[in-house]
């Protein structure tokens, strides 16, 4: 997908956050869900230049971008293909492979303190990546990926996550695009426009026509491009 956007003219970051990708940590036990907002914060104030900045999140990226660009001023737009809030219990069930039991995620993850919070285990353990394409190929290559769906994290990682308090979306300054695939099996639209009719600056919807939830397919994937180049463009003109 970067690779998509990077055609188009965009020049594209891919950040390998901790526990994923090829970077590494001296202690992944002790990454913890807020290590991820305040990299990415770093990272978005150190490499700032006069060119428009665009954060695009997919899956649960979509929430760290919107909460990046919250305790950022530098980032003029957000992208994001879900807008999945973690403490809601009606995203807690879709999330795992639990289903309604994921909703208990909140109360159980106060567990996972002390030594039992450097735990790592699979992510496929977790989530059910068969979800994750309209291709079962893809969705299997995702799932067995060291460097990413067979990645293992810590269980304090996981619990940091189900107990975040992102920036209330009423206090949300920074406009954001909900581009949501429009076949994805895994995560509701009606979730993230839930989450989206709370932002304060008002925001769009676009749904990526024929795409599952990692949106590869035609003409959606065209569809993410277009909505990219409008943002740029706009974002440009303010600037």
């Amino acid at each position: 997908m970067a690779a998509l956007i990077a055609q188009s003219g965009f020049d594209v970051a891919a950040v390998d956050l901790p526990l994923y990708g090829r970077t590494t940590s001296p202690e992944a036990g002790k990454v913890r869900y807020a290590d991820w907002v305040r990299l990415l914060v770093d990272l978005v104030e150190a490499e700032h230049d006069d060119r428009p900045l665009i954060l695009f999140g997919g899956s649960m990226g979509g929430m760290l971008a919107y909460e990046v660009a919250a305790h950022s001023f530098r980032v003029a737009a957000v992208v994001a293909t879900s807008l999945l809030d973690p403490r809601d219990l009606r995203v807690r069930s879709r999330l795992t492979r639990f289903g309604v039991l994921g909703a208990f995620g909140g109360p159980l993850s106060s567990l996972a303190r002390g030594p039992l919070a450097n735990v790592m285990i699979p992510m496929r353990w977790v989530a059910d990546f068969s979800k994750m394409s309209r291709d079962p190929g893809l969705s299997r290559l995702c799932a067995r990926d060291p460097l990413g769906g067979g990645a293992r994290v810590p269980l304090g990682f996981l619990a940091s996550y189900l107990r975040y308090r992102h920036t209330p979306p009423e206090s949300a300054k920074t406009p954001v695009t909900l581009v949501h695939p429009s076949r994805d099996a895994w995560t509701p639209v009606k979730l993230s426009t839930r989450f989206l009719r709370r932002i304060a600056t008002p925001g769009r919807v676009v749904m990526l026509r024929e795409c599952g939830h990692f949106p590869i397919e035609e003409p959606g994937i065209s569809d993410l491009v277009s909505e990219m180049l409008r943002l740029a463009e706009a974002a440009e003109a303010v600037s």
